[in-house]
């Protein structure tokens, strides 16, 4: 027993000795500022004097309303890129109800297809491997309120058992945490990156729509 727990435990501590995923967490970040620097330029260039010049163009009630459905549409665009790469630099708080969450269930598939690499001899299953903890809190709360002696000592010696488990569980339970919260950052790095694809078809179209109502003539009367 204690061969196999000490063997235990040298897995765990090589396993923690990995790099971290966070420490990916500023070059993602540091992506996300590129991004948004370039989509706040494209939002100053929209409500520059550019702009506002070529409003004098613009003659009569239809053209007035093209234009300014130009420039709605225009900086809608920039908006959503906006909105969706701020979401990157947001803070952001991982638990293992986060880990959980449907929005992780793609991870946590890849995590149980290769179960031995990220979850050693601990468990099979990520749901198994963050119930360890659970469980030694769990008891612990029945010992502080059990009565009877003879139950009490029978759940302080399963308390001893869980929390060993929940020892061992922990360096993988940390490693995990870390990877899902990277993982969600990427994964609001790369909606970002489509918003900011879609932001900037809106500001091609808000651009012509402004530009061919600045540019339509004045009728004669």
């Amino acid at each position: 027993m204690t061969t196999h727990a000490g063997s235990a435990a040298g897995k765990a501590k090589a396993f923690e000795g990995l790099p971290s995923p966070l420490d990916a967490v500023d070059d993602l970040r540091s992506a996300a500022k590129w991004t948004l620097a370039t989509e706040g330029a494209v939002g100053a260039a929209l409500i520059s004097g550019g702009p506002l010049v070529a409003v004098g163009q613009v003659h009569g009630t239809s053209h007035a309303l093209l234009a300014g459905a130009g420039l709605t549409v225009a900086l809608s665009g920039v908006g959503l890129a906006i909105w969706f790469t701020g979401k990157v630099l947001s803070p952001r708080l991982t638990t293992p109800q986060t880990l959980r969450s449907p929005g992780l269930a793609g991870l946590r598939r890849r995590i149980e297809a290769e179960p031995a690499q990220f979850l050693g001899a601990v468990a099979t299953k990520v749901d198994d491997l963050l119930l360890h903890q659970e469980v030694a809190v769990d008891l612990a709360r029945k010992a502080a309120t059990e009565k009877d002696p003879a139950r009490r000592r029978l759940i302080h010696r399963q308390l001893r058992r869980a929390e060993a488990n929940a020892e061992r569980a922990a360096p993988y339970v940390r490693w995990l945490l870390s990877l899902a919260h990277v993982w969600q950052i990427e994964a609001d790095l790369r909606r970002s990156r489509w918003s900011a694809l879609v932001g900037g078809l809106l500001v091609v179209a808000g651009a012509v729509l402004f530009f061919v109502a600045t540019a339509t003539p004045a009728v004669a009367e």
